[in-house]
């Protein structure tokens, strides 16, 4: 016996035609980075990003990780846990930088993450955002944390965008001033921001429906018709 057509509540393309008004504030972008070295190289990657995202019409805001607890080795009113949470929740795009550490991206930056919840109550922090991923490497060009950071986008339900940025033997692309020597590398954190702006300001106002989800629909009304013939009986 084959399954029933789903009811997709007067269809798809009625949905995505509903008119939305364009949100008039600047895109709202929160950038992560995964050390709390004194002269953090993921740091100064995030700071400059941040620059790039403040000319091209952005507001950014950047959580020092310092002071974070342990996933779990904390209760969730921890100021810090707060803090980043809320920040996850004022956001609508995001810019994630980890050094690699062991071929792999720091625990600095797994904790913040682990700490995100894909849902608190009725509000989903992560899902329906934008998304850019971006390494330093103490040695030769790596791509391994971007392609982890890429599974940790996609597990949080977030937009991942197709550039992204690694930076090889970091020490010798930031001067005296902590800015970034123009190179190549720079021109490539300048195309991945400029590619960030352009995604989340196409979909910002589109994430209630980008998120919707027919399954998730279905168990809310099974659940909804359980408690309605409980209080029937």
């Amino acid at each position: 016996m084959s399954a029933e057509l789903p009811n997709l509540e007067h269809g798809l393309i009625g949905q995505f035609s509903h008119r939305i008004e364009p949100s008039q504030h600047k895109p709202r972008i929160l950038l992560l980075h995964g050390s709390t070295r004194e002269r953090s190289f993921s740091r100064l990657l995030i700071e400059e990003a941040a620059r790039l995202l403040q000319h091209f019409g952005a507001e950014t805001r950047i959580f020092d990780p310092s002071g974070l607890p342990l996933p779990d080795d904390a209760p969730v009113e921890h100021p810090k846990v707060q803090e980043l949470r809320d920040l996850v929740l004022w956001s609508e795009g995001q810019v994630w930088c980890s050094p690699e550490r062991h071929g792999a991206m720091s625990a600095v930056f797994k904790a913040q993450i682990d700490w995100i919840p894909l849902a608190l109550g009725a509000v989903r922090p992560s899902q329906g955002k934008t998304l850019a991923v971006m390494q330093v490497c103490g040695g030769s060009q790596s791509f391994n944390v971007v392609n982890q950071l890429r599974v940790l986008g996609r597990w949080m339900r977030m937009f991942t965008i197709p550039n992204q940025s690694s930076v090889p033997k970091a020490y010798l692309e930031f001067d005296a001033d902590d800015r970034m020597k123009p190179s190549a590398y720079y021109d490539r954190v300048v195309d991945v921001m400029e590619e960030l702006m352009r995604f989340t300001l196409l979909l910002r106002d589109q994430q209630d429906f980008l998120v919707d989800r027919y399954s998730e629909r279905k168990e809310t009304a099974e659940q909804l018709s359980a408690r309605i013939n409980q209080r029937s009986i």
